[in-house]
């Protein structure tokens, strides 16, 4: 489904079933170059089992219009007034790579309105190496390449996630592409790189977030390892935060790669 927000169509998967503003509400934000289909099997799941969905493409990606925001601040922004315009009170809010920066960053600000926050393939600082930042702009389909390496620890996905049998780096491929096709007017590639790189509020962030976190991380992610989140997680844990650790056997891409065990752990989490 379509809302408006700040003046622009916003496309929210819904997993398939009606929107019903009385029901819990789980909002999944997407990372650089990908949109809403990345959560698929989460996302239906959720739906069918009690909650409302509302698995975004973010603005100028894909279904959705507006300008692509700049920087977390912007996702963050665009969160909130999403919202607002979905007339939803509280939510939980499950974030993947850039997404989880938005989703942190969003949480901060919304307080007590956000019931939950899973963190998935997260790190602070998010760093992006200049030599990818720049070639995301010269050489996209050479970036997209080295992205989808590093990402991948899989050759194939799991048959819950694409199907049996699905080139999961060719998917990736594929994907990227659609998405960078998408918004001929902006490079959302190289923006959302740039956006993650320049992101300096972690750690304040996680320090003003009223709601217990989950992170699902990637024990051989090469885009954003393990390591990289102590930081986050040890700032959670200094705030009293109630805070929950999952590692998965996988690379930078949970959700398709570890789809059953990225479902269960969200599963869990989102019923306490």
């Amino acid at each position: 489904m379509y809302i408006e927000v700040n003046g622009a169509p916003v496309y929210c998967y819904t997993g398939g079933k009606a929107f019903d503003a009385a029901k819990p509400t789980v909002v999944f934000i997407h990372g650089v170059l990908n949109d809403h289909s990345v959560w698929a099997l989460q996302t239906r799941y959720m739906a069918s089992h009690g909650w409302n969905v509302l698995a975004i493409d973010l603005p100028g990606h894909c279904r959705s219009g507006g300008d692509a925001p700049a920087t977390v601040e912007d996702g963050a922004d665009l969160i909130g007034a999403l919202l607002d315009a979905a007339g939803v009170r509280s939510a939980a809010l499950v974030g993947h790579s850039w997404g989880s920066l938005i989703a942190m960053e969003a949480a901060a600000r919304l307080g007590d309105r956000i019931t939950h926050l899973v963190l998935v393939g997260t790190a602070f600082p998010m760093k992006v190496s200049p030599a990818l930042i720049e070639a995301s702009a010269t050489d996209p389909e050479k970036a997209m390449r080295m992205v989808n390496v590093f990402s991948r620890s899989t050759l194939a996905a799991p048959p819950s996630a694409l199907g049996p049998g699905t080139w999961v780096f060719g998917a990736g491929m594929a994907l990227g592409r659609k998405v960078l096709r998408s918004n001929p007017a902006v490079n959302v590639f190289q923006r959302g790189f740039i956006a993650c790189d320049s992101y300096a509020n972690g750690e304040a962030a996680m320090a003003q977030i009223a709601c217990p976190v989950l992170f699902a991380l990637g024990t051989h992610d090469q885009m954003t390892p393990p390591k990289a989140a102590q930081g986050l997680i040890k700032a959670a844990r200094a705030a009293g935060k109630a805070v929950e650790v999952v590692h998965l056997p996988v690379g930078h891409n949970q959700m398709t790669e570890a789809p059953e065990e990225t479902l269960a752990a969200l599963r869990e989490f989102l019923a306490r």
